[in-house]
């Protein structure tokens, strides 16, 4: 490409995308049964490479907070239509703008990056037919692949294998796009009628099934492979049909079979569990599970759907929601890419105990008074939510502000736009009001263990025992309770969230209550929904390096409590009061997700226990439990990972919404999972 030669940026960034699929020369593994592969070499020589990339940075490019992934396609149209019928839509809908320019234009952008996209997928049939004879390869498996990418260039498909490789070419072609946490949303449903075709046909088993998707999902480790970072590709299976019924089918075992088999940190994969859903494939999701992967992430669909209608989607939307990244909730094809950012509600303390000024950083509250003034829990409740509702619309402003670009147009994203529907119908970007609805902003909580437990070891030590006073509090604080041990530990010895105690625990469902009312009042500005969170996902360890102590005894600088979850260490009364504890907060306030993390002991896995803990995830749901996502590795084992990391390369275990291999993993972290409580059953 020769900049010179474009007056214009969209266009000129428009072929540079369709350059990067169509000049690819493919990389067929001698295994392969799906082809798609993230190591590509393109037909510039090194040179006109590296003029190219040196063209490329110079043009703007979105960041997280601006839409460039974490997306979820509306893969069921895709597959549908097929390469043909979306190049003719594009066509049908460049005729019905005649005489807008602006979005025929645009429109006409998404056609060249479709061409490109075919372009891909024909150099992939070449490139297996040129393979045949080499060594290692097989022919008949070369040319079946070869006729199965020159099929989907002709017409949509029909087998499940052209459906599986054309979805798979897709995300290989995000990729190439270096787009990250692009979900494949919900596999078993989209996929399964030509799953069920075949079968009936019989041209498909089970065993081929599961063999062509863990080809399928062994590439999604590529990333690490080759550029030393995960993809975390969301994968979902089950939950509530557009029949209202419970949607479990075949395929959604053999989705969980496979990933079972990969035994790898990725995909990451979710299971909408309902009321409904058999006992037999929520014990599957356990064995899985059982196994150290930590997979599948198990959502309660009641209320995640509840959380999503809410905000007045359409029903049928809203029942085909899918998750993207770790565990975030979303609308597959209806909305524009993800975004999220991180509320660090106990740095709140500082500002309330210390005249509006921050303690541990340069940050600033508001002047709410001198703490000696207040004489009630509810006076001290209504200072710590003034200075929250300021937090909830600074911040608010602040990503407001991430999200601007000056020209907006010359950020474009025609081939990831082509996957929600209505940017084709409308002709216009997925970032710049293409899709349905407009895209929704997630407000991370963090820290509701830690913040309730500073709220009742106030409540009691000043205001019920009368053993300590605030000022004293906020001086314990402030010199991170050095020469203050008897205060920190009368902090500590307070009621602790994770043990059903109302006490302590009135103050998480307040969190709840209180957090997701006041985000809900505010809107991006595109005018997106900002939902609420609480799904750490290591960050309670980042955020809590920069809070000072805070008023359960937490020390300045040590981790806050994780996600959802209560603090590690104090959920002393069992995995019982545990669920009771965490399923008090009303979570059909929260629509973008939470992690509530546990870690049991291997043996609660085997034949013969596994009922228990699959009563207790009943509970946990039908009490309105809105996530879980458990570890099934000992203490021990974890212990001597650390101690013995070159013994324990193949160790994958659950970190906060997702998987990994825990020798890879930080000591900081490492040890936030050491020091999960350990239950029993």
């Amino acid at each position: 490409l020769d900049p010179a030669s474009y007056t214009s940026v969209p266009a000129l960034r428009t072929d540079g995308i369709a350059a990067l699929f169509s000049d690819v020369i493919p990389w067929i593994y001698k295994n392969d049964l799906i082809f798609g592969s993230f190591r590509p070499m393109w037909t510039t020589d090194e040179e006109g490479r590296k003029r190219a990339e040196n063209v490329f940075r110079t043009l703007p490019e979105r960041t997280f907070h601006q839409g460039v992934d974490h997306f979820a396609p509306d893969y069921g149209r895709i597959l549908s239509k097929g390469i043909p019928g979306i190049r003719a839509d594009i066509l049908t809908s460049m005729e019905q703008h005649q005489g807008e320019d602006d979005r025929v234009t645009y429109l006409s952008m998404m056609l060249k990056t479709w061409d490109g996209f075919a372009k891909m997928i024909a150099s992939y049939a070449s490139a297996a037919r040129a393979l045949t004879g080499a060594e290692g390869y097989d022919t008949e498996r070369l040319l079946t692949g070869a006729e199965r990418c020159e099929a989907l260039l002709k017409r949509a498909p029909i087998h499940f294998d052209e459906a599986l490789q054309l979805v798979w070419f897709c995300h290989t072609a995000f990729l190439y796009e270096q787009r990250y946490a692009m979900a494949l949303g919900r596999i078993d449903q989209y996929l399964y009628p030509y799953y069920q075709a075949d079968m009936d046909a019989g041209v498909l088993t089970d065993a081929r099934c599961e063999e062509l998707i863990q080809n399928v999902f062994m590439k999604i480790y590529e990333r690490q492979a080759y550029l030393h970072g995960d993809d975390v590709v969301n994968i979902c299976i089950g939950g509530t049909g557009r029949d209202r019924k419970t949607c479990i089918n075949a395929l959604s075992y053999c989705v969980l079979h496979a990933v079972r088999d990969c035994n790898i940190p990725g995909p990451n994969l979710s299971a909408r569990i309902t009321a409904d859903t058999p006992d037999d494939f929520l014990d599957e999701c356990l064995k899985v599970i059982g196994t150290g992967l930590g997979y599948p992430a198990l959502m309660n669909d009641a209320v995640n759907l509840a959380a999503l209608r809410s905000y007045g989607y359409d029903e049928e939307d809203v029942l085909d929601y899918c998750m993207v990244g770790c565990i975030e909730n979303f609308l597959p094809g209806k909305q524009p890419p993800w975004g999220d950012g991180r509320f660090d509600t106990p740095r709140f303390f500082e500002y309330l105990f210390n005249r509006g000024k921050g303690i541990a950083s340069d940050t600033v509250g508001i002047d709410t008074g001198d703490v000696s003034e207040i004489s009630s829990m509810d006076e001290f409740m209504k200072r710590f939510e003034e200075q929250l509702k300021l937090g909830a619309k600074a911040y608010v402003e602040e990503y407001s502000r991430y999200g601007y670009l000056p020209k907006p147009e010359d950020s474009i994203s025609p081939f990831i736009s082509i996957f929600c529907g209505e940017c084709i119908e409308r002709g216009l970007d997925i970032n710049l009001g293409g899709p349905k609805y407009p895209s929704a902003h997630g407000a991370v909580l963090m820290g509701v263990g830690t913040v309730s437990d500073s709220l009742a070891a106030i409540e009691k030590t000043v205001f019920i025992d009368h053993t300590a006073t605030l000022s004293e509090i906020g001086d314990a604080m402030r010199c991170n309770f050095e020469g203050m041990e008897d205060l920190r530990r009368k902090l500590i010895d307070a009621p602790k969230y994770g043990n059903n105690d109302d006490f302590v625990d009135k103050y998480a469902v307040w969190f709840v209550d209180f957090l997701s009312k006041e985000f809900r009042k505010y809107r991006m500005a595109n005018g997106g929904a900002v939902y609420v969170a609480m799904a750490a996902n290591t960050s309670n360890i980042y955020a809590g390096r920069g809070i000072a102590a805070t008023p359960n005894g937490r020390l300045r600088g040590e981790p806050l409590s994780d996600a959802a979850s209560p603090t590690y260490g104090v959920d002393v009364n069992g995995v019982t009061s545990t669920v009771l504890s965490v399923t008090k907060p009303d979570y059909c306030k929260v629509a973008c997700g939470t992690v509530i993390n546990q870690k049991f002991m291997p043996s609660v896995f085997a034949d013969g226990k596994r009922e228990k803990l699959l009563a207790l995830l009943r509970v946990y749901f039908s009490r309105g439990g809105q996530e879980m996502q458990i570890n099934a590795t000992s203490r021990e084992i974890l212990q001597d990972a650390m101690d013995h990391p070159e013994n324990y390369g193949g160790l994958v275990v659950r970190v906060s919404g997702f998987s990994a291999y825990y020798v890879t993993l930080g000591r900081e972290v490492q040890s936030d999972i050491l020091h999960r409580t350990q239950q029993a059953i």
